[in-house]
């Protein structure tokens, strides 16, 4: 994926760097796996803001994923490559030799007419097939990790995100995720081979704020430019330092502050991710 520089004909354009999508091979989702995507602006059915800095944003339409890749021992055909508003990477649709057609997230490498299959046994090491860590090879890059089986998966989804397997000891592989992060995985949880596309994502520079506005995001304000009512860092005579650590709103330390509660997962984790 190549990245297109604006000419500055403009000042919002002299900054801007985007994608050139040269590897989507479509600009219409297939229809039948499309459904609405209501906007909520960060509010809760209270109505009360529970998410700042959202709101506004062009209408999407949600593309349905097939994340848990449950469908054992039939080939695909790749149709299309296609862009997706709601997530960083590219997505790929799937078309079964039963008929059937499912998107799923598009790894570097995978080209249209290539064949993927999803597996419970060991299947060519190529992008985009799946099967259970265990038959995955030690060094492999993975993404789309499952973190129970048969949940479908909840890690590395994001493009150009890619874990690599280290090891596998007992029922459990180690990962090394995206962050650094050691963890243990059950060998019977699936994973999909390959790295995520749209590499070149974390290059783009929007190039004017209106974009931002463009997916949702507000401006994020900062504490010290609100009223004490607001904030506790507002309020104060001139440009106050607040006379705290920084905090949230609610007052929760914001600089190497752990949240991280969950003990029962915790046995999981070989190594915390760096600072």
């Amino acid at each position: 994926m190549g990245l297109k520089v604006y000419k500055p004909t403009t000042s919002s354009l002299r900054q801007r760097v985007g994608l050139a999508y040269n590897e989507l091979s479509t600009d219409r989702p297939y229809k039948p796996l499309v459904e609405p995507l209501k906007k909520s602006g960060g509010r809760n059915s209270k109505g009360r803001t529970t998410i700042r800095f959202r709101g506004g944003r062009h209408k999407r339409q949600y593309r349905i994923i097939d994340f848990k890749r449950n469908k054992i021992g039939v080939p695909g055909i790749v149709e299309t490559i296609e862009y997706d508003p709601n997530r960083s990477s590219f997505i790929s649709l799937i078309k079964y030799n039963d008929g059937e057609r499912r998107y799923i997230l598009s790894p570097v490498n995978l080209k249209v007419g290539n064949t993927v299959i999803s597996e419970e046994k060991q299947v060519d090491n190529l992008p985009g097939n799946a099967m259970p860590l265990r038959f995955i090879p030690l060094g492999t890059i993975v993404h789309n990790i499952e973190m129970k089986k048969g949940k479908g998966g909840q890690m590395v989804r994001s493009a150009g995100g890619g874990a690599q397997v280290l090891a596998k000891e007992g029922e459990y592989a180690q990962i090394r995720l995206p962050s650094s992060e050691i963890r243990k995985i059950h060998l019977d949880c699936r994973a999909t081979v390959g790295q995520i596309g749209n590499v070149d994502h974390q290059n783009i520079s929007i190039g004017k704020a209106g974009r931002s506005r463009w997916k949702g995001k507000r401006p994020h304000v900062r504490g010290t430019a609100m009223n004490p009512i607001d904030h506790p860092h507002g309020g104060g005579e001139g440009k106050a330092k607040g006379g705290r650590h920084p905090v949230s709103p609610t007052g929760i330390p914001t600089k190497g502050y752990k949240t991280r509660r969950n003990k029962r997962t915790q046995s999981f984790i070989v190594r915390r991710r760096s600072k």
